[in-house]
């Protein structure tokens, strides 16, 4: 074994080991900030929502975001952030403290109730220290690319307990590889991250699965509702993408911004509690049917909404978890007015997980992951990963099918 190698596959497990103290640090600070915000000793995020004072629904998140603004307006005037692509694509070492302290402002606002994903910091933290870990390494700039991109999929493993949704993370949206090499890193690295976060996350599934009668006509539904996958998807991807674009900018403006953002959340929260947090309390109830049509499908328009105010208001955070809880509402949305309004029955959990699935393989063009990464989420039975790829599958295809015609239209 030449010296490449050796020194290539030290650095493979330094990545997964300190991805898996990003993923165990992140998570830690998340949880302690949630408590602090919403006063609660045990339980999930909605329980500690549900069981507060109206008063702390109101002003946690909104304190919450007046700190993260004032931090990313001290940190943003002194240097610039990229984004975690760019850090990886770029020859020169990473911006490590910069990714680092905009990591942990990312995990303060979620949270104290930020309607944005949490799989954002734990990827940039690990990252970021992965390049430090390698840093007294001569490695060359393809294999640095290829552990830095398995870094980011290993953190998003850690922090949700899914090995094989992490690896195919790296693999299918940061680098877009199936080499051998890239492969075999992912597989190592998330496996290693999942394990040395285990004692904060305890390997605990992210969803529970509550074993309802299934039918395997399921996959043709999960097909048939393609289209609506597809236009929850395509408008979840532009309501961002335009209050990307249209942020608040890096000044003291973004103090009051967030902090408004952090208070229509609270308000709303007085009616829907499933809205603070990066999503997965929506997924929790979408999965455990405990969902009114109502609300169901209120939800379904307040958090993409929400979403898209925080980030209006210069916030910053991830997508994955949004995008999945407004499919799995609209999902549940689907379910519930069959189940309600014909002689037909079927299942909640199901219906709601497929439409994630669906939205997710828009929101991240990866339809293969998307379906993996959903059921990993919540460890069904194991052939509903078809319904999962059939649902991903099927909105990807219709999916470039549009983007096809509309690209022959506009040469035309």
């Amino acid at each position: 074994m030449n010296r490449r190698h050796l020194e290539f596959g030290c650095a493979v497990g330094v990545i997964g080991l300190l991805a898996g103290l990003a993923g165990a640090a992140t998570t830690l600070v998340l949880h302690t900030i949630e408590h602090l915000t919403y006063h609660y000793s045990f339980g999930t995020l909605l329980d500690g929502v549900t069981g507060s004072s109206p008063v702390r629904r109101a002003v946690g998140p909104m304190i919450g975001g007046a700190l993260a603004g004032a931090g990313w307006w001290l940190l943003r005037r002194r240097t610039p952030v990229p984004s975690l692509t760019d850090a990886i694509d770029a020859p020169a070492p990473m911006p490590r403290l910069a990714l680092s302290l905009d990591a942990g402002l990312q995990v303060l606002l979620v949270g104290s109730g930020a309607s944005l994903g949490r799989e954002g910091a734990p990827r940039q933290l690990a990252a970021a220290l992965g390049d430090l870990g390698t840093s007294r390494w001569a490695l060359r700039a393809d294999d640095r690319r290829i552990l830095l991109g398995c870094a980011a999929g290993a953190g998003l493993a850690a922090v949700y307990s899914v090995p094989l949704g992490g690896a195919l993370f790296a693999i299918q949206i940061v680098l877009r590889s199936w080499s051998i090499r890239t492969v075999g890193t992912a597989l190592i690295t998330s496996s290693l991250a999942v394990a040395v976060a285990a004692p904060v996350t305890h390997l605990e599934v992210p969803l529970h699965w509550p074993n309802p009668e299934l039918s395997y006509l399921l996959t043709g539904l999960a097909v048939v509702l393609s289209p609506l996958a597809l236009a929850v998807g395509r408008g979840f991807n532009r309501l961002m993408d335009y209050c990307k674009a249209h942020r608040v900018g890096d000044s003291w403006l973004l103090i009051p911004a967030i902090a408004a953002a952090g208070l229509a959340v609270g308000v709303l929260s007085h009616w829907w509690p499933e809205l603070p947090g990066n999503g997965k309390s929506v997924l929790t109830v979408s999965v455990g049917s405990g969902l009114t049509l109502a609300s169901a499908a209120a939800i379904l328009l307040l958090k993409p909404l929400l979403t898209a105010l925080f980030l209006r208001a210069g916030g910053v955070g991830g997508m994955l978890t949004p995008a999945l809880a407004t499919g799995a509402a609209m999902g549940s949305v689907v379910a519930l007015a069959v189940n309600t309004w014909t002689p037909l029955t079927v299942s909640v959990p199901a219906v709601a997980l497929a439409c994630a699935a669906g939205v997710l393989a828009v929101t991240q063009g990866a339809p293969t992951w998307a379906a993996l990464f959903v059921w990993e989420l919540a460890h069904p039975p194991l052939w509903l990963l078809i319904v999962f790829a059939a649902a991903a599958i099927a909105t990807h295809h219709l999916d470039g099918l549009l983007r096809k015609r509309a690209a022959g239209a506009s040469s035309r």
